[in-house]
């Protein structure tokens, strides 16, 4: 999935993550951990870094039905990714895979 950048802009996340730009957005007023790097336009820029918290926020509340509250205490109580949240990639990546080869036949 990642193209072995050092950032990537919204748009390119939001695509990633299969969410709008404005849930981004939203996320960082709601978790303190997510700070992208912004320019003098406010263009943001996310590391990778920003990227596997995203995903850990995204499968916290969307995949694990957890409210912002309960994913914020998630995060803070556990720092190590979820195995679950690992498989979920894992399983999006292939499915991402096959809907492009069918694409291609």
């Amino acid at each position: 999935m990642s193209e072995g950048k050092l950032y990537y802009n919204i748009s390119e996340v939001a695509e990633m993550l299969g969410v709008n730009a404005s849930l981004l957005r939203y996320w960082e007023t709601e978790f303190t951990e997510l700070r992208p790097a912004k320019n003098k336009k406010g263009t943001r820029s996310y590391t990778q870094k920003d990227i596997d918290l995203l995903k850990r926020i995204h499968y916290l509340s969307k995949e694990c039905g957890l409210t912002l509250e309960g994913t914020r205490q998630q995060l803070k109580s556990d720092k190590s990714p979820d195995k679950n949240m690992q498989i979920v990639d894992t399983l999006n990546e292939l499915k991402n895979f096959l809907i492009q080869m069918k694409q291609n036949l």
